[in-house]
Order: C-alpha cells, then sequence, then structure tokens
C-alpha cells in the first residue's frame, strides 16, 4: 500500500502581492482560489456570501456570530454565509414575503466566484521602513485601499472551519450545532434594503408633464 502524501504547501513570492493574497487564502485558510490574477474566491464550496448596501450588512451585523466573515467594498457590505444559501435565497425571500419587491441583495453560489478581500493587516503599496506590511485601519474599521479592492471588517480566522461560523438555514430548526440564523440575518438586510429603496425613491425629483 502506497502511503498518501499530504499536499506541498504553495510558496509565496512576496515580491508579488497577488501571490501574498493567495499564499495566505490557500495555506492559512485552504479556501479554493481562481487561478490567474486578480485573486478571486471560488464560492459554493466551503462557503456562498450574499452582497448588500453596507448600510442593510451593518445593520444585520447583530444576527451574525463573532467568528462569521464579511468583507466591505466601497458602499457594499459581503456577508459570507452556508453553502447552498444563495440557492435558498429566492425561496427564502418569498417564504419571508419580500419575494415580489426587487430588493438590492446579490446572492453569488455554486459555481461562482468573488473578489478575494486583502488579508487583514496587509495594505496595498503600504510598507514599513524593513518592507513589513503596515496595518491598515483603526477602530475596528479596515482602511481603504487605495485600488478599491475588498478589506475585511471581520476576518475568517487561519486554522479554524469557517462552516461552523456561517449562517444556516438549518439554524431555524435548531440543527445549525450554533450557527446563526440566515433566515432572521436575510429578513433584517431585506428590511433594511427595503427602506433604502423607499428613501432613493422619495429623494428623486417629482416628474411633471
Amino acid at each position: 500500500m502506497v502511503p498518501t502524501v499530504p499536499s506541498p504547501r504553495r510558496p509565496s513570492d512576496t515580491s508579488r502581492p497577488d501571490d501574498t493574497v493567495r499564499h495566505w487564502y490557500e495555506n492559512e485558510l485552504r479556501w479554493a482560489t481562481v487561478p490567474g490574477p486578480p485573486v478571486e474566491l471560488l464560492t459554493g464550496l466551503r462557503f456562498d456570501v450574499l452582497e448588500v448596501p453596507a448600510e442593510a450588512g451593518y445593520a444585520a451585523l447583530r444576527h451574525l456570530g463573532p467568528g462569521s466573515p464579511v468583507a466591505v467594498r466601497a458602499d457594499r457590505m459581503r456577508l459570507f454565509v452556508a453553502a447552498g444559501s444563495a440557492e435558498e435565497l429566492p425561496g427564502l425571500l418569498d417564504w419571508l414575503e419580500w419575494g415580489s419587491l426587487a430588493l438590492d441583495i446579490r446572492a453569488t453560489g455554486s459555481g461562482g466566484r468573488v473578489e478575494a478581500p486583502l488579508p487583514p493587516g496587509l495594505a496595498r503599496g503600504a510598507r514599513g521602513s524593513r518592507g513589513e506590511a503596515v496595518p491598515g485601519g483603526t477602530g475596528g474599521v479596515p482602511a481603504a485601499d487605495s485600488r478599491g479592492a475588498a478589506v475585511w471588517l471581520r476576518p475568517p480566522e487561519p486554522g479554524c472551519e469557517v462552516e461552523s461560523s456561517l449562517p444556516t438555514l438549518s439554524a431555524l430548526a435548531g440543527g445549525g450545532g450554533g450557527a446563526p440564523d440566515l433566515v432572521r440575518l436575510v429578513e433584517t438586510m431585506a428590511t433594511e434594503c427595503h427602506r433604502i429603496r423607499l428613501r432613493r425613491r422619495c429623494a428623486q425629483p417629482l416628474a411633471f408633464s
């Protein structure tokens, strides 16, 4: 019987920022990435992603556990949820009686990909006198990347199984093993997205014929 040998860790070329980012995801988190620049994460394997306006995302943070990863990019927030949640979203919105409205909730699941947020403490182009990465952000707020890249608001923890911390539909029936409830998360985001939609409609100038 031939013994199995673990796959070797991919070496990191620290002179290339994309290689540093890919090395962190593949070797520290064991997350699948898409070949070639820019670094993107495959969804539908270990997680799906729900993207909403940042205002709606911040309102929903109270329904997440401390280990639930959350990223921000400009005025959008990306919440990492259990794999399969993207497929469940349309039915869940119908069940919550939000299905008839056009809400600004985007879901990326099986076969999809999302931009890989910059690893914590890594700001592209920000280097110390000895070449070390300069941590960005203060007071728990991530620093904005100079190129508008996504950054972590709540980063995943290396060495931890991310699945147990992700919001899941099974949590509603008590089968989530302590995971956050996807239903409450979506209900809050849908409510806030609807409020944003109403405010924007009221702010539009009236059209006179």
